[in-house]
């Protein structure tokens, strides 16, 4: 009876692994890095949305290499009718998103990654599903650099940032719990 537990729970975490690493693949296949003027973005993705969905949501990391503080806007995006920057805060927890006005600020030297449950574009009006293993274009626009045009792919629905611990302490539990099960 062990035995087969610890088997069954191989197999588990074995399936985990192997899910988690099949989310990563189309966005390690697509991923690119951007410069427009001093201005580095890199780690652009997005997720699968459900159909009938109105709006998605893009990440990236972007950092200021120049001298001067630039804004960040979103002008476009090929998969909806607007494309905006906007945060998401929580008050009294209850969560709270609002288009950033004038743009995002980053700073000389600083880094700021927009990122599920922070900052974020948000795609407005799809024209469709976004669908998982494909891309949306999006062109980003910065006060002083100028605008640039970003490809996103797209995860799967519900993804977790690509680098992110897919599955938190759950694997080492797993092991654990083989452990206790081989104990007895």
């Amino acid at each position: 009876m062990i035995y087969v537990a610890s088997r069954y729970v191989g197999r588990g975490l074995a399936a985990a692994c192997a899910l988690a690493a099949a989310q990563l693949l189309p966005f390690g296949a697509q991923a690119a890095d951007y410069n427009v003027g001093p201005m580095h973005i890199d780690y652009p993705w997005t997720r699968a949305t459900p159909k009938g969905a109105s709006s998605g949501a893009g990440y990236l990391t972007v950092t200021n290499n120049g001298p001067t503080p630039d804004r960040l806007s979103c002008t476009s995006n090929d998969a909806a009718g607007g494309c905006q920057i906007h945060s998401m805060t929580m008050d009294n927890g209850v969560m709270k998103m609002r288009p950033v006005e004038n743009g995002l600020e980053i700073k000389p030297g600083e880094t700021v990654t927009l990122k599920p449950g922070g900052y974020h574009l948000m795609f407005v009006d799809l024209k469709h599903p976004l669908e998982q293993g494909s891309a949306v274009e999006a062109t980003l626009q910065f006060e002083k650099a100028g605008p640039v045009k970003i490809e996103f792919p797209i995860l799967a629905l519900g993804a977790a940032a690509p680098g992110a611990n897919v599955g938190g302490g759950n694997m080492m539990q797993g092991g654990g719990m083989m452990q206790q099960l081989d104990k007895h």
